[in-house]
This record gives structure tokens, C-alpha cells and sequence, in this order.
């Protein structure tokens, strides 16, 4: 599942890409997957980066992957990187983790060119707050969420850093309505009868991509995404 659209990225041949806690890897295998770029990706986690590899290196045995790609553990508060290292920067569903999410895009903003774009995404407000008021396990737990991001905040520290937003995305109602049931019937219970029959609904629609369930999708993200996706870049567009 991807929250990137990288239609609007915009990712081209031999530009350098960063993955800002890329976690398993997702956005880095489709970036190499679309185009011959050099792919970073970064996180704190080894786990993640462990799964991240093996997927990699599946893709070069398959003949998958046409861009090049490196992996690197560090924190998102301080990137090992000179500054206007990379063309393109994604940072998703990682802020909202972060305690101090300024710093984090401060830093993004000191290692991206000025012709590059940064996509961020983080959860939207809406299914975000009914999550926290539903469990407080939801956001407490190990690596849980540090706080609920207002609509428009996120543009406060991204003018500070001279960044302009050119486009916005509204991404995964569907998946709203999962973490609600999940919240409902116990966060750490994947098991429990309905958050596992809709997560088996949702795997269907990722693999089969259907049409109906698209444009349904399409419809309730004008409503209740479950994140909100900001592409922004030095120069204005």
C-alpha cells in the first residue's frame, strides 16, 4: 500500500531519493521499482531495515528493480547527510512518532536541492482523534503516536523552512474504519473476529485493486482519509 503518489513526486533517472523512516521499506522498493534513481533508505529501526533488504535484494533476483538503493540506520533528527544532498525526500507516517517533529523537517528541508520536492504525509484529524479517545493504548503503546496533527499544521513549520506546498492528497479511508475497530475491540488484538475479517477485505483490495472498492475509496477520502498527504519543494510551482 502506498501513500506517496509518485505521479506528483516526480521521481526521475539518476536523481538521489530519501526515505525518511522508511520502515519496511515500501515507498524505497517502488521508487527503484519506476525509475533508475539512487533510493536511501533510512530508519532507527534494524528490524525494519532487515525486512527492508530482503525485499531489495528479491527484486534485483527478480529483475524488478531499476534504480540503485542503500540502506542506513540513523536518526530522523539528525540525517548523516551535507546539505542539498537529495532531489526527492518521503517522509511517511513518521512525524506523527517524532517528539520533535520541527527538528525533523528542519532537517529534511537542510539536506533536500532547491529544485527537490518533500512529500510528508501524517494521519488526518479526524479518525486520528476518535482512535485516541476510543484507546489510550492506541497512542501509548511502544512506538505509538505523539500527538494529533490539526488540519493545516503542518504548514507552519514547513513555511518556516521555505518550503512552499504545491499539492495536497486526502489517502485510505478504508483503512480509518480498520484502526477504529481495532481500537474497539482491542488495539493489540489483530485476531479479534472483525478487525481480522475487514483486515482480510483490505489485503483483497491491495492485491486485486478493484474498481468499485476504488472509487468507493475515492469518494469517502473527501470525508475521512486516513492520512493527508503534503508535496511541497524549495521553489515555488
Amino acid at each position: 500500500m502506498l501513500t506517496i503518489d509518485y505521479s506528483l513526486l516526480g521521481i526521475k533517472d539518476g536523481e538521489r531519493v530519501l526515505d525518511v523512516g522508511c520502515g519496511t521499506g515500501r515507498h524505497s522498493w517502488e521508487a527503484c521499482r519506476q525509475s533508475r534513481c539512487l533510493v536511501c533508505a533510512l530508519d532507527i529501526d534494524v528490524e525494519g531495515l532487515v525486512r527492508a533488504k530482503g525485499m531489495f535484494r528479491a527484486m534485483d533476483e527478480q529483475g524488478e528493480s531499476r534504480g540503485q538503493w542503500s540502506l542506513l540506520q540513523a536518526s530522523t533528527v539528525s540525517l548523516p547527510f551535507k546539505e542539498a544532498s537529495f532531489d526527492k525526500i518521503i517522509c511517511s507516517e513518521v512525524l506523527e512518532h517524532v517528539p520533535d517533529d520541527s527538528h525533523t523537517i528542519r532537517e529534511m528541508a537542510r539536506v533536500l536541492k532547491d529544485e527537490g520536492i518533500l512529500a510528508i504525509s501524517v494521519p488526518n484529524y479526524l479518525p486520528e482523534a476518535i482512535c485516541w479517545r476510543i484507546s489510550s493504548r492506541y497512542h501509548k503503546r511502544a512506538g505509538g503516536h505523539v500527538r494529533i496533527y490539526r488540519p493545516g499544521q503542518l504548514l507552519a513549520p514547513l513555511r518556516e523552512n521555505n518550503l512552499h506546498v504545491y499539492a495536497t492528497r486526502r489517502k485510505h479511508a478504508l483503512h480509518s474504519v480498520y484502526w477504529i475497530c481495532r481500537c474497539l475491540f482491542g488495539v493489540d488484538n489483530e485476531k479479534a473476529l472483525i478487525p481480522s475479517l475487514y483486515h482480510k477485505f483490505l489485503v483483497w483490495d491491495i492485491r486485486t485493486n478493484s474498481r468499485p472498492v476504488r472509487w468507493l475509496e475515492g469518494f469517502l477520502n473527501r470525508f475521512f482519509p486516513k492520512s493527508v498527504v503534503v508535496y511541497a519543494g524549495k521553489n515555488e510551482r
